[in-house]
């Protein structure tokens, strides 16, 4: 069995960590971790034609990703983040060259092979990149996972945009800090976590809704009617930057490979719970983590 092809669209970006610069970007991340569970991991994205630029292409490059990276005349993106008791906190400039994804021959041909799709909604915050994103993704093949990891920030996101990604989604995630918003936004107030993500898998037709609650526990439902709740591991937190994108990479590569809702599930609550100990978005993994996530994982 050849090796999936998962694929992200969207932001890359540098990190500038108190600790100094290191290369993420939410859908980005999620292509690293489904690259070291198993999978073939693609990234499309745009950087400037600058210093920075170069950087993130070569770290992409040395870190394993397979990349498709546009070079274009607006600055690499660096997003500014403060960590409180480890939890980021972003600030994140407009106009940057992910801004900037054009719609091209080359792009329809990898989305048309990717048996994963990540897409969120920061970099379809500009006109043109979700013009290109939106019809990308009208080219995957049938039966591909588009997985909508919602990854609100600031204010680059609205309800059209959301309903709009959902309707293209089979699979939804959230965290519980979101579902506050959308439920308000949704009109579900009122609803259990749980409730809450069977109206959305029901909604829009969604093959599986994950909902994550930090250090307490995730609960991945699916519409075949399984679900799969799991306390976090409690860890000693450097940061959490890149722990959710790893605990999506992690679900979307073994549920692919064919692993059980459950092993799936347990899989990525611990790569996230190992994330949260190292600094940055792309640590190596030690190899008892590898050979963990090769077998039972339990």
């Amino acid at each position: 069995m050849s090796n999936p092809i998962v694929l992200s669209l969207g932001e890359l970006l540098w990190d500038m960590l108190p600790g100094g610069k290191r290369a993420g970007g939410a859908p980005v991340n999620f292509a690293y971790h489904a690259m070291k569970n198993g999978a073939e991991g693609w990234a499309i994205s745009a950087v400037g034609e600058d210093e920075l630029g170069d950087e993130l292409v070569a770290k992409a490059d040395e870190a394993g990703i397979n990349t498709v990276i546009q070079r274009n005349a607006w600055p690499t993106s660096t997003v500014e983040v403060a960590l409180k008791n480890g939890i980021p906190e972003y600030t994140i400039v407009k106009g940057v060259a992910w801004d900037h994804i054009l719609y091209t021959r080359q792009l329809i041909d990898v989305v048309s092979k990717a048996d994963a799709i990540c897409f969120g909604t920061l970099a379809l915050r500009s006109p043109e990149t979700h013009a290109t994103i939106m019809e990308l993704l009208k080219h995957t093949k049938p039966g591909a996972m588009k997985f909508f990891d919602i990854n609100l920030r600031g204010d680059h996101y609205s309800k059209e945009l959301i309903e709009e990604l959902l309707k293209a989604a089979t699979v939804f995630k959230i965290n519980d800090e979101e579902l506050l918003l959308l439920r308000d936004m949704f009109d579900i107030r009122g609803t259990s976590g749980e409730d809450a993500c069977r109206w959305f898998l029901d909604e829009f037709d969604l093959d599986y809704v994950i909902l994550t609650a930090g250090s307490a526990y995730s609960t991945v439902i699916s519409r075949k009617g399984e679900s799969s709740t799991l306390d976090t591991p409690h860890v000693e937190v450097v940061d959490t930057v890149g722990a959710g994108d790893s605990f999506s990479g992690t679900f979307t590569a073994r549920t692919l490979l064919g692993d059980s809702l459950s092993d799936a599930h347990r899989k990525a609550v611990n790569t996230a719970a190992f994330v949260c100990t190292q600094a940055g978005a792309w640590p190596d993994y030690p190899t008892e983590m590898t050979d963990y996530l090769a077998n039972e994982g339990k």
